[in-house]
Parts: C-alpha cells; structure tokens; sequence
C-alpha cells in the first residue's frame, strides 16, 4: 500500500535528487498516515467542517494515488480522489480525521498539469486506470518518488546514503501501456434501475480489483440517471463502480471478443441463466473469468473461458459454451462451482466443459501451465523485466555450485528461471496448489534441481533451515503483509551472502529492510545487511495503486 505525504512537490518538478522532508512519513505505516509535527494547540478553523466546501490546489499524488492538498493559511492535510498534481478545484469535505480530510471534488477551475486525453471514455467513472489523463511521464515520476520517500523515512536510509552509492535506480517504464493483462475476471448480477434517485448497483472485477462485471445492480453517474430512471429490469456487465463491492458501471463497447459473443447473448431469458445475487445469495452465474496464454509450439495467443457459477448445471451454459468455442483462440473452457456464499471465483469442484483443462505461457525461456486458478503474474510482458532484474540482482556465477533459498515462491515462476545456474533451488510457500504447480512446472521444463515444500513462512521455528545447506542466495517474495518478525529473525541469524527481495508493497519493504539492514531494537536483533540497489518496475501503468509497484531491493551481508 502506498503511502500520502504531508506536503508535496509539484509533480512536474519532482526528481530522484529532491531533499524536500514530509514529516509524516518518518512513522508511517502502510495502512496509516500520521503527521508527525502539528499546531500544539490549534484553534477549531484549523479543522475543516463536514461539508465544508473548500477551494483547493492539488500538490502531489499520494496515498492510493489520490491528490494531496494543503487548506489554505492552515497548512492542514486534504486527500481528494481523482485530483491530480497542479489542478485547482472546488471541493466538499466528506470525511474528517484527526489530521488529515478527504473531500470530494465538485468543480474543476483549471487543469492539473501534464494534462492527457484519456482513450477510454469510462475513465473518469470507473475504479480502474484512473490516472489515464496523467501522462505517463508524470505517473512514472510520482511512483519512483513515493518509493523513494518510503525508503527513506520508513526504511531510515538517508538522502545522501542513497545519491552517494547510487542505490535508487530510476524507476523501470513498462512498454506495453494499454491491453497488458492477462486475466480477467468478471462478475455476474441482476439489475433494476429504481424510478428514485438513489440507485445501488452492482459488482466487477479485472484482475482482482478493477474489472468487468456482471452484476443484479448497476450503477451511473450522476448525469446519466435522469435517462434511467425508467423502473425497468435488465443486467450489466462492465466495471466496478469505485467504492463499492456490489455496483457496476455497465460497458457498451467491448475489445474482447469472447466478451462480446457472452454480452450479446447471456440476458436471453430463454437460455434461464440467473446473475447471482450478492445479497440475496440467490442465482446462477457468479463470475466469468479469462485468461490468456501462448501455445508453446506456435507462440499464437490461447485463452481459457472460466465460468463460476453456485451449482453445476452444464446444460445452462452449453449455448454460451457453444458459441465462444467457436472463437479460434478459446482452447479452454472451464466450470469452477463455488456453492458458498462468498465472492470468490474459485470453486470447490472444477469441470472441464470444452478443450484442454489448462492453457501455457511462456516467461524468460520457461513453459508454464496454467490452470483456472493457478497464480501466474498478471502482466506477462513486464514480468519477463522483472525476473531479468532478479536474475542480475541474485548474481549467480552460472557454475551449478551455489544454493538459492526461494521464499514465497509461489508457483516456482522465480526460483525456476534461476534454477538453469544454480545447484538446487529450495522453494517455500504455503499455498499447496501453488506447490503442486511449481513441481508440475519443474518437470515440464525438465528441472530436477529444483525442490518445493509446503509450509506457512510466518510460523517457522527454530528447526527451519535444517532441512537445506545455507544459501548463496536468498529470494523474497512476500506478499503485501511483508515478512513476519519470525523470518526476519531467521535471516539476520543465517546472514545469508545475498538477499533479492521482491515487494508489491514500498511501504512493507522499506520496513523489513530498514530490520534486516539496521535491526530492531526492541526485539534486541542487530542488522547484518547492506542495502546495494533499489529497482522500482512499473507493472501496471495507468493505475495509482503504489501496491502495483513491484521494488526488488539487493541486500549483501556486512562481513
């Protein structure tokens, strides 16, 4: 999660060689914002009202991407969704904590600056790429930053120690900036648009978070609600509405043809397909997902079609298998049946309704399966530039003499590609499927140095590292939780020569490295590591969301 600063350079200016201190950051934490120096005794104008309206300029992105401004002769801290670096606007205080408001903006005055025209019309109302009309120079430049400050004020390293032994590197662009992700998944409801003004709505997802789909619901923007409200019933299938986990803004036009052969014919009351509803837990179709690969033989895309539903009732879905198995590059068809009551799109019994049971992929030489619920990076392209950095970063000789410890390696995507110059690679991970499929993945690629062992990293014990020799090299993947004190411990008593660790959190690695290089004093550990390099890579443009930063961050150990 990434972090707001207190106060902000304008964005246009910011660099890798700025000093400017934001107090707050020096106790941030990564669900938290706390400033550190306030008015000891404000009077009760410092704090904006409830309601409030407020003129605003926007100094920063921070926090979720969202727009940092200072009230006026105050100084006091104000986040607005949307806003973007040097745009001037109006805005109505909605929510107020102790040091810091959100507001909602109600009027543009003039622009922010790098201004773009966004290419997709529903960027200004859904929860996905919502910096699209931010160039992606400026984007780029507002990441490396937010990393940056983290490093420095959670992770304690100083400016001058960072610009003195060159250890920030700029931040990796990703080429591919549009159409990079590789799975999709989509919700599926039933809607009413009331005759009131208030209209709840329904749920979609891309790729866990920002997505299309199909929901009971469906919501609109202000402007378009007088054109609805009609009190007619019908369905939506488009984007998760921001802010709300049961509403859709629906999509009219669609660039995937599997979609559109789906959105075209799923409403036909003959075919008896109910959207599931989320709060009644009553219906059919949960959710659609996609995913995408390559054939191994002819490098031409294949995708598999995954339909979630709350029961298996194949003859429902034949129509619609039927038809999307007529699209050349849908190989797959699956029925994932999840009875429960919750959200998620894996099922507790799988069928294979149309063609192969799993689809491949291709990354840094490596044939990977994947199946309906295998984790596999979400953008290929970009992944193939991070596991090339891993790879120069772990800094094996290529010789076949040294060990690689492979922590959270998750389906082995990682620990295989270095498998080629190492003598065996030792995986940890505590998803048993995502072990199943790091040794399905070995042996498909023909690797026999490679071990994978099921187990929870944040419950180890003493006993841990009794079962491999002491690593050359030691690969960290954490989720965005970070490390547990427990690992933490371990790698400051293994004083491993390398450590490559691999973050979708700034905030959380900055913290665990600030432990491994400089301790934790109330734990009585010391630090044994020097912090070399620092790589932030850019996975998923267009998005705020500093989590979607992956930071590969090379430690040595102080001999």
């Amino acid at each position: 999660m990434a972090t707001m600063p207190s106060h902000g350079l304008r964005l246009r200016h910011l660099t890798t060689t700025t000093t400017t201190t934001r107090p707050f950051l020096r106790t941030l934490h990564s669900a938290q914002v706390q400033v550190q120096q306030q008015p000891s005794k404000p009077n009760k104008s410092y704090f904006p009202k409830r309601g409030q309206t407020l003129e605003l300029v926007c100094e920063s992105l921070g926090f979720k991407g969202k727009g940092l401004c200072k009230v006026a002769d105050t100084g006091f801290v104000v986040m607005c969704d949307r806003a973007l670096p040097g745009e001037r606007f109006i805005g109505r205080v909605t929510r107020k904590k102790d040091n810091y408001a959100e507001v909602t903006k109600v009027k543009t005055i003039s622009p922010h600056w790098d201004f773009v025209d966004a290419p997709c019309e529903y960027a200004s109302y859904c929860g996905g790429c919502k910096t699209q009309n931010l160039s992606y120079e400026a984007q780029l430049r507002a990441k490396e930053q937010q990393v940056r400050e983290l490093v420095m004020h959670v992770g304690k390293f100083s400016c001058e120690e960072l610009e003195s032994l060159n250890i920030m590197k700029p931040i990796v662009p990703c080429d591919i900036q549009f159409h990079y992700r590789n799975k999709y998944v989509i919700h599926s409801k039933l809607i009413f648009i009331p005759t009131v003004e208030l209209i709840t709505a329904m749920y979609f997802v891309v790729i866990e978070k920002n997505g299309i789909l199909i929901g009971t619901q469906e919501w609109l923007p202000k402007e378009l609600l007088l054109e609805k409200q009609d009190g007619s019933e019908s369905y939506a299938l488009g984007l998760h509405a921001p802010g709300f986990f049961d509403k859709v803004l629906n999509v009219n036009k669609c660039y995937c043809k599997v979609l559109a052969a789906i959105q075209g014919c799923w409403r036909d009351p003959q075919l008896g397909i109910s959207a599931y509803n989320v709060h009644s837990h009553a219906g059919f179709l949960k959710h659609l997902m996609l995913r995408t690969g390559r054939d191994v033989k002819t490098g031409l895309p294949e995708l598999m079609v995954n339909f979630v539903t709350s029961s298996y009732k194949p003859e429902l879905l034949k129509p619609l298998v039927e038809k999307i198995s007529s699209i050349p590059e849908v190989v797959s068809v699956m029925n994932n049946v999840n009875s429960s009551i919750g959200n998620t799109s894996v099922g507790e019994e799988e069928y294979t309704l149309s063609g192969k049971s799993a689809i491949t992929e291709i990354l840094r030489g490596l044939t990977f399966q994947i199946s309906a619920n295998s984790f596999f990076q979400t953008n290929t392209h970009q992944a193939e530039v991070l596991y090339k950095l891993i790879e120069e970063c772990a800094g094996l000789r290529g010789d076949g003499s040294e060990i690689v410890l492979d922590l959270f390696c998750g389906t082995g995507t990682i620990g295989l590609t270095l498998a080629r110059k190492a003598r065996q690679v030792y995986g940890y991970e505590v998803v048993a499927q995502a072990i199943a499929d790091a040794c399905l993945n070995a042996k498909l690629n023909n690797i026999y140095n490679a071990t994978f062992v099921k187990g929870d990293l944040n419950k180890i014990d003493e006993s841990f590292g009794n079962n491999f020799p002491k690593p050359d090299v030691v690969i960290s993947d954490p989720n965005r939780p970070g490390m547990h004190m427990k690992l933490i411990k371990f790698l400051l008593k293994l004083k491993a020569p390398r450590i490559v660790y691999v973050s979708c959190n700034p905030a959380t690695c900055a913290r665990d490295l600030d432990y491994l290089c400089h301790g934790v004093i109330d734990k009585n550990l010391e630090g044994c590591y020097k912090l070399k390099s620092l790589q932030a890579v850019d996975m998923f443009p267009h998005t705020p969301h500093i989590e979607c930063l992956p930071v590969g961050a090379l430690l040595i150990h102080r001999a």
